[in-house]
């Protein structure tokens, strides 16, 4: 039998997708505002996955993740989601710092661990875990065999190369990193 064991601290990240620059620099602006100082960033990459988001946001989407200095409790995911919800309401009132889009920004957040990428979602699923407050969790990609590993849910964007690098990257700063057993 084992033992209930808290899990470490998690790295708070967040996509951020915006049609502008200027409007990523914004949205960065705020999130630190509201989850203290960046830690780092993903180059910005032009987001060409899907047309989900052109309805509302145009078209020539850009994509930028950040992740924050202080470490999250996982738990802490819904409250992260919720934050972020807000930001974007409050964005689409005053229509971002560029656009007349219905919605300047997308916020992704979720948390990253030595083994795996979890994102928070409001949109229940066979592969998603209710988790409070109307938030699911779904784990999108996982380490195993020296690499991150999408599953058959993953959005197309995040089984991609430049996505996987810089998590990959990123699994350096992650608590339990090295040595950790990648084993299932």
């Amino acid at each position: 039998m084992g033992s209930v064991q808290l899990p470490p601290p998690a790295i708070l990240v967040v996509g951020i997708l915006a049609a502008a620059e200027v409007d990523l620099a914004a949205a960065e602006q705020a999130l630190e505002q509201r989850f203290g100082a960046v830690e780092g960033r993903s180059p910005t990459w032009p987001f060409h996955y899907t047309r989900y988001y052109e309805r509302a946001m145009g078209p020539r989407l850009l994509r930028r993740f950040l992740h924050f200095e202080r470490r999250i409790d996982p738990s802490a995911l819904p409250e992260a989601k919720l934050a972020t919800q807000e930001l974007e309401r409050a964005f689409a009132e005053g229509r971002g710092a560029s656009s007349s889009t219905v919605r300047p920004v997308n916020l992704d957040p979720g948390y990253f661990t030595a083994a795996k990428l979890v994102l928070a979602s409001t949109k229940e699923n066979s592969h998603r875990v209710y988790l409070a407050k109307g938030i699911y969790a779904e784990v999108t990609l996982a380490f195993r065999n020296g690499a991150f590993e999408a599953y058959a849910w993953t959005y197309p964007d995040y089984k991609s190369e430049e996505y996987r690098s810089y998590f990959l990257e990123l699994r350096a700063r992650a608590p339990g990193a090295p040595g950790l057993d990648d084993a299932p």
